[in-house]
């Protein structure tokens, strides 16, 4: 496993730049501006002064919206063996041993990162091994970057078995905006690193737990890139 894995064995790595989760949303938005266009135009006879505004700040919002749903072909060039890679684009919030207490049931080390509405909001598997469980649980939709969110907030679980026998579990959390996660993992299922995990849509977090003596590559308040930075090493 020290190697990286050929690209055939990576069945869901994503080849387009826009997500497939926002296509219906981009398309659906994209006749509705044209429609209201058109009714704007056939009323006014002309463009009016309020057309052009509503055109800027449509074009804005729709530019928002393609750069959420954007998703980048990333592929880790580090070595894998004992890798833990960035699951999110966003920025280290936390770095701490925590009692973890729906799973393990005893102390892990925490990484947690905070993705703004401005991040790619695509999550990638950031272990290689084997899935052993997925679960979702509904909470509540407080700030993702509170510490209680991590256990009070809806939430879905991913638990990887590395080759080596060491457990790592990964949580998509919903925000005050996020409302829909989105979770491609099964258990029972090969992973790899590049792999797609899921997505959480508006702003949001994933934190990853690793045992204690993982030794930590990150610091509080680095920016992470999905799939690309590296978080930690296990020993």
């Amino acid at each position: 496993m020290g190697k990286k894995k050929p690209v055939i064995h990576n069945k869901r790595r994503n080849s387009i730049r826009i997500h497939h989760e926002g296509v219906s949303s981009l398309v659906a938005c994209g006749i509705i501006y044209v429609l209201i266009l058109g009714v704007v135009w056939k009323m006014q006879g002309s463009f009016p002064w309020w057309g052009f505004v509503f055109v800027i700040a449509y074009t804005i919002a729709y530019g928002i919206l393609i750069n959420f749903y954007r998703c980048p072909i990333r592929m880790f060039q580090g070595p894998t063996t004992k890798s833990i890679v960035a699951p999110a684009d966003g920025r280290v919030v936390v770095i701490q041993e925590v009692d973890e207490r729906e799973y393990f049931h005893d102390k892990r080390l925490m990484i947690s990162i905070f993705m703004s509405p401005l991040n790619v909001h695509a999550n990638w598997i950031p272990c290689e091994g084997r899935i052993i469980k997925v679960a979702h649980q509904k909470g509540n939709y407080m700030k993702a970057y509170l510490p209680k969110a991590s256990t009070e907030n809806e939430r879905s679980m991913v638990v990887i078995k590395t080759p080596h026998g060491t457990e790592v579990m990964v949580r998509q959390i919903a925000g005050a905006m996020a409302r829909r996660i989105v979770t491609y993992s099964k258990a029972g299922e090969d992973c790899f690193i590049d792999d797609h995990l899921g997505f959480i849509k508006l702003g949001s977090r994933v934190d990853v737990y690793l045992p204690l003596d993982s030794e930590v590559l990150v610091k509080m308040g680095q920016a992470t890139v999905g799939d690309e930075t590296l978080l930690a090493r296990l020993k």
